[in-house]
């Protein structure tokens, strides 16, 4: 069964990390800057970590260029 989750990204970070802030909604700091898709790759790859999951079984459903996201989790 897939998670849902939501997120807030804020990327230009000094430095990268996960905070989950409830059951559902988490928190993330990226470096990549948001432009050509670098955020959303870096954000995968964290993801991806923090769940211990491929990055095949994440798939960004909601909020492609925005900064709030919905994302799936396989």
């Amino acid at each position: 069964m897939a998670n849902i989750w939501n997120i807030t990204v804020y990327p230009n970070s000094k430095f990268s990390e996960v905070k989950q802030i409830d059951e559902n909604t988490l928190e993330i700091r990226i470096k990549s800057p948001p432009i050509k898709g670098k955020a959303n790759k870096e954000l995968i790859e964290l993801l991806s970590k923090f769940f211990n999951v491929k990055k095949s079984q994440i798939k960004i459903v909601k909020g492609l260029t925005s900064r709030n996201k919905v994302v799936q989790i396989e």
